[in-house]
């Protein structure tokens, strides 16, 4: 059962998010969250940075698992979802380095690095899963197709995905041809999942996300589910709902 929540624009669905994600936290005395990137959660971290700034939040307790990172660059790549967290949120908290996770996928054996991943995942329950969404479905780097019981794995990102990230690089030559991500059946374990979706460019998918139809074609779709899936969505991205 999807909860939608329709707000203005992306400022005040940053401030949404932001407020549930904190509410989370102080919920939980060791909080467990699962985190993404892209551009849809940054306004989402600066706002969790301002009440951490304004004394009314604390990272010291929290421990964080990432969806998903590019395989085959280092994580000092500006472009590197390492970087990209500590970047953005990370180092204007007080969050401690040692519960911070993402996986490994700059070494030579991906699959161990996996395994290894995912058995850590199963050692935890992770009370707020933040997702965005992909223009065609995908969370995650769970392309259309991947089977729902998807566990954690090396995934060889489609065309469209990598011309999507292209504008992060200086060239499509330089974006990754395959990434390391949760699947889909990690993502759903989540106690709570907190997706963002803002843009006239997501339009489309948010009609589809919302027409109810689950298919392995359109992976978000299984968070139809999920006893416990908010989708924050801002009145650009809403515009084709009838």
């Amino acid at each position: 059962m999807l909860k939608v929540i329709v707000v203005k624009d992306y400022a005040e669905l940053s401030k949404k998010g932001a407020e549930i994600i904190a509410n989370t936290i102080k919920e939980n005395e060791k909080p467990i969250l699962g985190l993404a990137t892209g551009s849809s959660p940054i306004g989402t971290y600066q706002e969790l940075i301002k009440m951490h700034n304004e004394g009314s939040l604390s990272f010291k307790n929290v421990s964080s698992y990432n969806l998903d990172e590019y395989c085959g660059i280092s994580i000092e790549h500006p472009q590197s979802y390492y970087y990209f967290m500590h970047e953005q949120l990370f180092n204007h908290v007080d969050m401690d380095e040692a519960n911070v996770h993402i996986p490994s996928a700059s070494g030579q054996d991906l699959e161990a690095d996996c395994k290894k991943y995912n058995d850590a995942l199963h050692q935890v329950e992770i009370d707020l899963q933040l997702l965005g969404i992909g223009s065609n479905g995908h969370i995650g780097f769970n392309e259309p197709g991947t089977p729902f019981d998807q566990e954690t794995f090396v995934v060889k990102l489609a065309e469209g995905t990598r011309q999507d990230n292209k504008r992060f690089f200086n060239s499509i030559d330089e974006v990754p041809t395959h990434a390391m991500t949760m699947g889909i059946n990690n993502i759903m374990q989540a106690k709570k999942i907190l997706m963002l979706i803002s843009g006239s460019g997501k339009a489309d998918t948010v009609v589809r996300l919302l027409s109810g139809e689950i298919t392995t074609d359109f992976p978000a779709s299984i968070l139809h589910n999920h006893p416990d899936c908010t989708v924050i969505i801002d009145e650009a991205a809403y515009a084709k709902i009838k």
